[in-house]
């Protein structure tokens, strides 16, 4: 399956788009860590470490893409294990599945901690060219 924004984020963006019908967007975006694909609910093979970390896109998106303007660091993560993908929500611990993304392969060990910098963290559409 292929990773993105979940269908109901989909569908609030393009009502607002296309219909003028108003979408409420998250006040805040927390990031948890995948060991393979989330799948479409983005609940399967969540890590070991299910702690999230808030996400902070402090710059205007260009070009289709946003990025984090601040480090996201698990500290003394729980198990370890390799970390391929990660998801979006809208809560620490419960809320709604914003959207899914694969990140570059990254074995951990259990205690360590495990940052994706600055700039590591890309969000976008495709944009016409």
């Amino acid at each position: 399956m292929a990773e993105g924004f979940a269908a109901g984020v989909a569908n609030a963006i393009l009502d607002a788009l296309c219909r003028s019908v108003s979408w409420t967007e998250p006040a805040v975006i927390y990031v948890q860590l995948h060991t393979a694909a989330p799948g479409a609910d983005g609940t399967a093979n969540v890590a070991t470490e299910t702690d999230r970390i808030q996400a902070t896109f402090g710059d205007a998106a260009a070009s289709g893409a946003i990025s984090n303007t601040v480090a996201l660091t698990w500290e003394g993560v729980a198990g370890s294990e390799d970390y391929t993908h990660c998801t979006l929500w809208d809560d620490l611990s419960a809320g709604n599945f914003q959207a899914s993304g694969a990140i570059t392969a990254s074995a951990v060990t259990a205690g360590n901690d495990f940052t994706i910098p600055i700039g590591g963290l890309d969000v976008s559409l495709p944009v016409a060219s």
